[in-house]
This record gives C-alpha cells, sequence and structure tokens, in this order.
C-alpha cells in the first residue's frame, strides 16, 4: 500500500484505541449504576445512553460540532482555558467513536453485571468488606468477560465508524482520514476503485479479527469462572 494508505491504518488503530480507552471506564460506571440502582429519571437516563444507537451518526457527529466546536458550550470553554481543539482533529474523531460505541459498552458490562450472583456480594458484606473492595474483588471480576468483550467489539466498530466521524472531524488526509473515510475519498476519486477495494479489504480483515477476537476471550474467561 501507498504511505498514506499505511498512515489511514495507522491513524485508524489510534483513534479507536483512545475511543475505547476514554470510553470504556465511563461505560463501566454508567452500566453499574443501572445494573445496580433504582432510582427517578433511570429511564431517562438508559434512553440517553443508548441514544447513539438510534440516532443517525450525522445528527450524533453535528451535535457534538455543537456541543464541541470551538464556539460550542463546552468546546470554547476547553479552547479557551486549555487550549484544547476537539473539532476537526483525531482527537475529536476518537470522541465521535467513543460516543458511537458507548451504548454497546454498556450494553455488554451491563448484560455481564446482571449475570454476576448477588449472593456473593451480599456474603462480602457480611463478612465485612466495603463496598469498593466488593466491587474490585468480586463484581469487576465476574463481570469481567462483558467488559473485555464490550471493550473488542467496540474497538472493532470504532474501525468502520463513517458519520460522526466525517461530520465532527472532517476529512483530512495525516489528521483525521480513517479508513472508512480514506475509502470514500478513493470513491469519489477517477480510478480510485482499485485503492478502495484494498483498503475495504484491510477493513474487512481488522473487523473479523476484532469479532473473533471478542468471540475467544469471551469464552477464555467465561470457562476461567467456571460459567
Amino acid at each position: 500500500m501507498a504511505p498514506e494508505e499505511w498512515e489511514a491504518v495507522r491513524l485508524t488503530l489510534t483513534v479507536a484505541a483512545r475511543a475505547v480507552g476514554f470510553g470504556l471506564p465511563l461505560a463501566v460506571l454508567a452500566a453499574f449504576v443501572l445494573s445496580r440502582y433504582r432510582f427517578p429519571g433511570r429511564p431517562v437516563l438508559n434512553a440517553l445512553v443508548h441514544l447513539p444507537m438510534v440516532l443517525p451518526p450525522v445528527v450524533t457527529g453535528w451535535l457534538l460540532l455543537i456541543i464541541f466546536g470551538v464556539r460550542g458550550p463546552i468546546g470554547a470553554i476547553l479552547n479557551h482555558w486549555f487550549g484544547i481543539r476537539l473539532a476537526f482533529t483525531s482527537a475529536g474523531a476518537s470522541l465521535a467513536c467513543a460516543v458511537m460505541t458507548f451504548p454497546i459498552m454498556v450494553r455488554s458490562v451491563r448484560l455481564s453485571l446482571d449475570a454476576v450472583d448477588a449472593g456473593l456480594e451480599d456474603a462480602a458484606r457480611t463478612l465485612g468488606a466495603r463496598w469498593l473492595d466488593r466491587l474490585f474483588n468480586i463484581t469487576l471480576p465476574l463481570a469481567s468477560p462483558g467488559i473485555l468483550v464490550g471493550a473488542i467489539v467496540a474497538y472493532a466498530t470504532c474501525l468502520g465508524e463513517f458519520g460522526a466521524v466525517i461530520t465532527f472531524a472532517a476529512n483530512i488526509p495525516g489528521q483525521t482520514q480513517t479508513l472508512p473515510l480514506a475509502i470514500y475519498g478513493a470513491l469519489q476519486a477517477p480510478g480510485g476503485e482499485t485503492t478502495a477495494a484494498r483498503l475495504s479489504l484491510v477493513s474487512l480483515t481488522l473487523a473479523l479479527i476484532g469479532l473473533l477476537l471478542s468471540e475467544w476471550f469471551g469464552r477464555r474467561l467465561n470457562s476461567i469462572l467456571g460459567r
């Protein structure tokens, strides 16, 4: 492949890694709250968490642009106070991917948390284990298959994210042009079908590897935990 094509692959892997690294802790927190607590407004929180799954990706990207753009309520503060600009940057591409894959991670982690035997947590509580002890020594280890699978599937999904990324981060070669955007750009250029096919094959291979890894790790961890 040409150097610019390798750069698109490298950027895609980097953007996806940042997105999962940023979104996974928040997804675990959101899943824990939705799984363990009952409170007024819980259905609204659940709907907001899953909203990116039903919104068109372009709408999600536009909302991010409104909120995190240099003139947006949060983007203006970040730019003025900290010199951080998200729109039309690789960090913005990671943010867009994180938002789009957030529901995937939350659902995976929540299903795993729901499968944890509450009796084990109650037994630890009666033995004097504090909340953090129960969380890090019982709950999260038992929910680790869902956490890991959610992270891998989200990573694989980030590799193919297009609408939100091109809307919020644009299609800038070497800066925000991930694999899907590079494929789109190749299709817009005369005679770019060969390049598009080559990049599509790379994208397909990476996505397939991600899905196979999620299946393997999920089974492996469930086997270790005796499920």
